[in-house]
């Protein structure tokens, strides 16, 4: 099938095609005039991709995945690879839900020690962090 043809089929803009082809998360044959040519199995390639890219994963770690998908079954490698992602995710929580609990904690303080001083402004310049 064509490139549009394959794009109205997945939902997926040609544009966003030939950027997988590009990541080698996809590939197609040229006709002898240059156009690409996908197989049947570019439907479901392109829907596993996008799944994966929704689940949060970047396109080096889905050209890494795709080959461990086997007519569409995961293998136990996938299944490894994407418990070792969502391990990544899981850490990348802790580590904002740990930023967000300081700055609550930093803001506390800033709120119970308030006094007097110079409003801040949009726009108006803060030299080293700090109102002078």
């Amino acid at each position: 099938m064509r490139i549009g043809e394959l794009a109205r089929r997945t939902g997926v803009s040609t544009r966003a095609l030939r950027y997988y082809e590009e990541q080698n998360l996809l590939t197609a044959e040229r006709s002898d005039s240059g156009q690409r040519h996908y197989p049947e199995t570019a439907v479901a390639r392109i829907l596993l991709v996008r799944e994966l890219f929704t689940a949060g994963l970047s396109s080096r770690t889905i050209a890494e995945l795709t080959p461990c998908v086997i007519d569409g079954k995961a293998t136990p490698e996938l299944l490894d690879r994407l418990a070792v992602e969502r391990a990544h995710i899981d850490q990348h929580i802790a580590d904002l839900t740990h930023t967000r609990d300081r700055l609550d904690a930093v803001i506390a303080g800033a709120s119970a020690s308030m006094d007097t001083g110079i409003p801040c402004r949009p726009g108006r310049p803060v030299h080293g962090g700090l109102e002078p």
